[in-house]
């Protein structure tokens, strides 16, 4: 397995204009009730690669918590990756939670197992993948804007390339009650 990239290492992100840096024993932005220095800073900070789509996901919105815009690009797809985010110049966005509603992981033939309710979340339990190259992530990410609070639920694509793990598309947006 390859080193993380050093592209994401302190003093490049300093240079980047990474506008927060979280304390290591402060909890973790991404809802996990863990430490930043013992669940997403290791990915943030590169010295550690997710070990699956959830911690893909949570590790993705701590990104934009901190406007992390390298880690971002850097964790997206290629086939369906933006040229830029422009994360520094949305300052009124202040992201406030991440509740992960279900995740599971896939097989080798693109096709997800489990469903809504089925119980499927290997994942999630056992901090692996079950050895799937696809998995989806359904989630609500809760911010403010304006001084309004929004909220954006969705269910994400994920693909494992090279191990890997890249974030692809939304598969479908959700309505919100």
């Amino acid at each position: 397995m390859a080193g993380p990239s050093s592209a994401w290492s302190s003093p490049e992100r300093m240079a980047r204009g990474v506008t927060t840096k979280p304390v290591a024993d402060q909890d973790c932005p991404c809802g996990s009730r863990r430490a930043y220095a013992s669940c997403c800073g290791p990915f943030l900070n590169g010295q550690a690669i997710a070990p699956h789509a959830e911690a893909l996901m949570r590790s993705r919105y701590t990104a934009f918590t901190r406007r992390d815009e390298a880690y971002l690009l850097a964790t997206w797809h290629a086939s369906t990756r933006p040229a830029a985010l422009n994360l520094a110049a949305d300052t009124a966005t202040k992201w406030i939670g991440l509740d992960v509603k279900r995740f599971e992981a896939g097989c080798a033939d693109g096709g997800i197992h489990g469903g809504s309710g089925s119980g499927v979340n290997s994942g999630i339990n056992s901090g692996t993948d079950g050895g799937a190259d696809n998995a989806i992530v359904e989630f609500v990410a809760r911010y403010k804007t304006g001084g309004r609070a929004q909220r954006l639920q969705e269910t994400s694509r994920f693909v494992r390339e090279g191990g890997r793990w890249y974030y692809v598309e939304a598969v479908r947006p959700l309505p919100l009650p």
